[in-house]
């Protein structure tokens, strides 16, 4: 029955010893390991993107142990098949149940599973693409601990590819197949860390391609981007790893570098994600560019609605122009930061009360009130100012606004600034 399943399926690790990449999880001393080693497993959620090897380090995990295990899917399995494992665990005395979409897992399972993961009657391995902190129920993920698998290197993934090859009993070694090492390297790289897609192409390539006159079936470079279809490029516009790029994407233009910004860009024009992209320009080129070039937030506007009417892929030209010149702007985040800082002064001091002198005077009876008496109005006096306190007499000494000094036009907001501000007495 093994040897109908796909080649993916088949090599899949049969112990801990034997999983490939994840060693900051699996490695000598680390947590996993530990528990594995010491033959003491509680509940775990791993979570990361297709092909890492969430289920097939959820089998080794098992594997290495003396538990019984039973593999189940959240979406699948009903809550009929999760009381037939509870009642095999209560036969051995504990299950290992190894959840496939565990973030799918509805009420009704979750409530029939929590009891029995309390009691330690069933130890969960719950498999998930999605994060746990979005996507799993507390009540669960409380109990579990978590663990984050990473893209394998391609290093990791020309090692699997390799073992492929050459395993006669599960793997294509009882085929006369050779590799050219620029397959392999392709194979390598265009899977982007999904080890999966790239056994999957290995196979086809080995099962599609004519022996030649040697005898052997030869897996070149030609075959190989053929039967991968140069999967090398992956976003999920609704997965975590769609806000990491968008986080990397603003933080590269925060951090002046052209380079890693365009390849952030790059990323999600390939996703068609214009919405974001527009959305994390404009504020970053307020909220990180600010007072230092106070033109680069209508400019970035402007790149985002021309981006927009012209669609891609002629979109990428305006937001690359826009990209590179935030990049290389001063930056400053003075003008936002003082309106926090007035924000938490607000919190922390209860709304204090507003001088008379500012209050409106505009209705009969203002005056006997106090309202506006002492108001001195600017545009009476010389230059068209005037010194007078307009902050509340709590608060009348703060300074929220602390000018960046890195670029022409906040070094003169600031001159002006300090001329103006009333001096402590």
């Amino acid at each position: 029955m093994r040897k109908n399943q796909p080649l993916a399926y088949r090599m899949r690790p049969q112990s801990i010893e034997e999983i490939l990449g994840q060693e900051h999880i699996t490695g000598k001393g680390r947590l996993l390991r530990r528990m594995v080693d010491a033959r003491k497993l509680s509940s775990m959620i791993l979570y990361g993107p297709p092909g890492t090897g969430k289920t097939s380090i959820a089998r080794a995990i098992a594997g290495s142990t003396d538990t019984s295990f039973k593999m189940l899917n959240a979406v699948v399995n009903n809550k009929k098949d999760m009381e037939i494992a509870v009642e095999e665990a209560k036969i051995s005395g504990q299950l290992i149940v190894i959840m496939d979409e565990v973030h799918r897992l509805d009420k009704t399972k979750q409530d029939f599973l929590l009891p029995h993961l309390e009691k330690g009657l069933i130890i969960l391995i719950g498999a998930t693409t999605a994060n746990p902190y979005h996507a799993i129920n507390p009540a669960i993920r409380s109990r579990s601990q978590i663990f984050e698998l990473r893209p394998l290197s391609e290093e990791n993934v020309k090692t699997a590819l390799k073992r492929a090859v050459e395993n006669k009993e599960n793997g294509l070694g009882k085929m006369p197949v050779a590799v050219d090492e620029e397959a392999l390297n392709h194979l390598a790289t265009a899977s982007g860390g999904d080890l999966r897609a790239a056994l999957n192409a290995l196979e086809l390539a080995s099962l599609s391609t004519p022996q030649n006159e040697n005898g052997e079936i030869p897996i070149t470079l030609e075959a190989a981007e053929e039967c991968i279809q140069k999967k090398s490029f992956t976003h999920d516009k609704d997965g975590d790893g769609h806000y990491d790029v968008l986080s990397a994407f603003q933080k590269s233009i925060r951090g002046s570098d052209v380079d890693a910004a365009l390849h952030y860009l790059a990323r999600l024009v390939e996703a068609g994600d214009l919405v974001s992209i527009g959305r994390r320009l404009i504020v970053t080129a307020y909220e990180d560019i600010g007072l230092a070039n106070p033109q680069a937030g209508p400019r970035a506007l402007a790149a985002v609605e021309a981006a927009e009417r012209l669609g891609f892929p002629e979109a990428r030209i305006p937001l690359s122009n826009i990209i590179i010149e935030l990049c290389l702007s001063p930056k400053s985040n003075s003008a936002y930061k003082a309106l926090d800082a007035a924000r938490q002064d607000l919190l922390d001091s209860a709304t204090p009360e507003i001088p008379l002198h500012l209050k409106d005077a505009h209705y009969k009876g203002a005056s006997k009130l106090g309202r506006g008496v002492t108001y001195k109005y600017p545009h009476d006096y010389t230059n068209g100012w005037v010194s007078q306190q307009y902050l509340p007499d709590k608060l009348k000494y703060k300074q929220y606004y602390h000018p960046k000094d890195n670029s022409k036009f906040e070094q003169t907001l600031q001159e002006i600034y300090v001329k103006l501000k009333p001096k402590h007495k």
